[in-house]
Formats: structure tokens, C-alpha cells, sequence
């Protein structure tokens, strides 16, 4: 099993807290996750028809069976289990009795927060990081193919080829998973919007243009959309608001939580072709911010980022407030460096007052630099 760094997280929050629940996209490891640190721990899948129905039907003799030390797998599928587990825990008044898991954010997250406020940690775990790749000895040679194959576990644990696997994933994820987050009618429709914001990565969200190409309303994309945020296919980056100037724009932009999955969407077949795509500076702006969310995640936080546009064009990719100071990331796909990549940090810098110590550059080439105007930072230091 490749280290997942989460874990020291999940085990340290077990000892504060009756309930751990981790979510995450589905096959993201949450199962293998948690069953590994908590070797002791009974297991169930409510995702099973018996056992689902058995935690349906009777929920204190699920509980009388599943007394303690337990892991509940798709929590989600009996939301209803909550509020018993909720007074049997405050009865028992011990921690880490129970770790659950689930998939769907909105659905899941709602009903903890009506059955388990001030009982429960909430943990998000995501595909693979660069960093567990590189560290269980299973990175990619380069980066179009790290773009191209994505990060989930299942990849790498059973050698499956990308453009086997993402197909079946989404075929999977509609059948299954978006039917239980909402009765979505028009399936072909949602399907088309899915593969539609696999062209839109990087670029600011337009609702009306989606609409438009999926033949339905602006309400019903606006549904959509939150459909694919709460199960980790999406997810939408806002804009700075602060008062540098009043010409700033006020649209999210759009990426997916793996590039492996947006290169299916986009039809790309094999990772040299991720090269020359119309996407490339998109998906890998997207794979980098990616790593800054998993690095949130994985430290048991909420990512709060943003990036900063004008009416003008000025742009910077990624600003994550630390509380003390921004930094401020601009990311470049090209190999070479250039003077210009720090054109609108530097400019920015200005309007903002940060100093160049809090200004990087990530770009997909080798060096490492610092400059008079920030840090050039090669993709493989990341």
C-alpha cells in the first residue's frame, strides 16, 4: 500500500473526537485508507444490500452488533443511522468509536452536520499526490504523462491504462452516484455538461454558455454544477475580491480534481498527445493547483484559495492567504524560462504590497532560481 499522508491526521483526530468521517471522490482510497490504520476495527459496507437494509430496518440492532471500534464504509447510503449512532455515542462518551467514510459531500455532509455537530472530524482524502507518488515509487516519468494518467490509486494498484479505466469510472459515477445525489432526468444532457467543462478547465465559468450547448437552463446547470462539486469531480476556484481595484472580475474559474479524468473527457488517447492539445497550459495549471488543495486536505484544512483577474487581463493564477501574508503562484507549462512569467506577480506585487519573498513562479522546466522579482520553482520541487 503506497503511504498516504493523511493518515497521521485521521489517527491523531480518532483519539479527540467519537466520529472521524472521511469523504472524498469515489476510489480516491478512503477504504483502504482507514482499514489500514485501524487494523482492530470491525468493518462494514453499507454500500451492500444486507447490510444497508439491516441499518434501514433496525438501527439499534445494527448498533447492539456495531457497538464500537467500527469502520461504517458509505455512510451515506443510511443517513438516518446517524441520529442512533449520535446517542450511543453520547451515552458511551468515548472517542474514536466509530470511522466513517463517504463519497457524496453535499449529501453526506448535510446530515452529519444535522446528527453529528461537535462530534465529528471531518476529513477530505483525494487521489495521489505528486509527493506520495514520488515517495511509493510510482510517479511518471513526465508530465504530460502525469497529466494524462491522473492520480487515482486504482491506476497504479492494478497497472489498469488510463483510457480503460476513466471510461468505466464515469459510466460508473452517472449510473450509480449522481442518481443518488439527484433525480437528474436528462442523463445524455448531464453527461454532455461533464464533457463540456473538461473544455472549459482553467477559464472562467460562463453558465450561459453551458445552457446554450446542453440544451437547458441556466438553473438547471446551476443544479448540475453542484452536483459534480459534491461528488469530487469538479470544483470552482473564486476570484479575489479584495479592493486593489474596482475592475476585477467577479467569476469563478473551473478545474477538475484529476486531470486523468478531464484528458478521457477530452478524447485524448495516449499521453503524447497531451503535448500538443489546445489544453496543455490549462490541465497543467490544473494538476498544480490540485497539489496545493491535496496539500490542504491532507493537513486536515479547508483550501480558501483564489485567484485575482482585472477588466484588463492582468492575471494571477493562485493566492492562498496564510492569515499573515498571500502568496501569490503564477503557473507556466513551458520548459523554458522567461522574464515575462513574473510580468503579473510583479504587478500585482504592486497593487497588493506583497513582497517578491511571498512570489513564485511554477513552470514544467528544470531550474531553480530566485529572482529580483520572486521564485522560479521547476514542477518536480513542487
Amino acid at each position: 500500500m503506497i503511504a498516504r499522508t493523511l493518515q497521521k491526521k485521521i489517527l491523531y483526530l480518532s483519539t479527540k473526537f467519537p466520529f472521524v468521517l472521511v469523504t472524498g471522490p469515489r476510489q480516491s482510497g478512503k477504504s483502504t485508507l482507514v482499514r489500514h490504520s485501524f487494523p482492530e476495527y470491525a468493518y462494514v459496507s453499507l454500500e451492500e444490500p444486507d447490510n444497508r437494509s439491516f441499518a434501514e430496518e433496525d438501527p439499534r440492532g445494527f448498533i447492539s452488533e456495531y457497538s464500537d471500534k467500527t469502520i461504517i464504509d458509505e455512510v451515506q447510503r443510511v443517513p438516518k443511522l446517524l441520529s442512533y449512532l449520535q446517542t450511543h455515542t453520547d451515552l458511551a462518551g468515548k472517542n474514536g468509536m466509530y470511522i466513517l467514510t463517504g463519497s457524496q459531500n453535499f449529501q453526506l455532509l448535510s446530515s452529519v452536520d444535522q446528527s453529528l455537530a461537535g462530534r465529528v472530524a471531518v476529513l477530505t482524502l483525494l487521489p495521489f499526490s505528486h509527493e506520495e507518488m514520488r515517495n511509493g515509487d510510482i510517479l511518471p516519468q513526465t508530465i504530460d504523462e502525469e497529466i494524462f494518467n491522473g492520480s487515482y490509486p486504482r491506476l497504479y494498484d492494478n497497472g489498469l491504462a488510463a483510457c480503460d479505466y476513466y471510461p468505466s469510472y464515469i459510466d460508473t459515477y452517472v449510473e450509480r452516484d449522481v442518481r443518488t445525489v439527484k433525480d437528474i432526468g436528462n442523463l445524455s444532457g448531464f453527461v454532455r455538461l461533464i464533457k463540456l467543462c473538461a473544455g472549459r478547465i482553467g477559464q472562467l465559468l460562463n453558465m450561459s454558455s453551458l445552457a446554450t450547448e446542453c440544451g437547458v437552463t441556466i438553473p438547471t446547470i446551476s443544479s448540475w454544477l453542484s452536483v459534480l462539486q459534491s461528488s469530487y469531480i469538479i470544483y470552482l476556484l473564486q476570484p479575489d475580491y479584495r479592493n486593489f481595484t474596482k475592475r476585477l472580475v467577479k467569476t469563478p474559474k473551473l478545474y477538475f480534481y484529476d486531470t486523468g479524468l478531464a484528458c478521457s473527457l477530452l478524447e485524448i488517447k495516449q499521453a503524447s498527445q497531451v503535448a500538443t492539445h489546445y489544453l496543455r497550459g490549462g490541465l497543467f495549471e490544473n494538476m498544480v493547483i490540485n497539489e496545493f488543495t491535496k496539500r490542504c486536505f491532507n493537513a486536515g484544512d479547508r483550501p480558501s484559495f483564489t485567484f485575482w483577474r482585472d477588466s484588463n487581463g492582468n492575471e494571477v493564477d493562485l493566492l492562498m492567504n496564510n492569515g499573515e501574508h498571500i502568496e501569490a503562484i503564477e503557473i507556466k507549462s513551458g520548459q523554458t524560462f522567461s522574464s515575462d512569467y513574473f510580468k503579473n506577480l510583479k504587478y500585482w506585487g504592486k497593487l497588493s504590497g506583497e513582497n517578491k519573498d511571498h512570489r513564485r513562479v511554477i513552470f514544467g522546466g528544470n531550474q531553480h532560481r530566485h529572482t529580483s522579482e520572486g521564485e522560479l520553482v521547476p514542477w518536480s520541487m513542487l
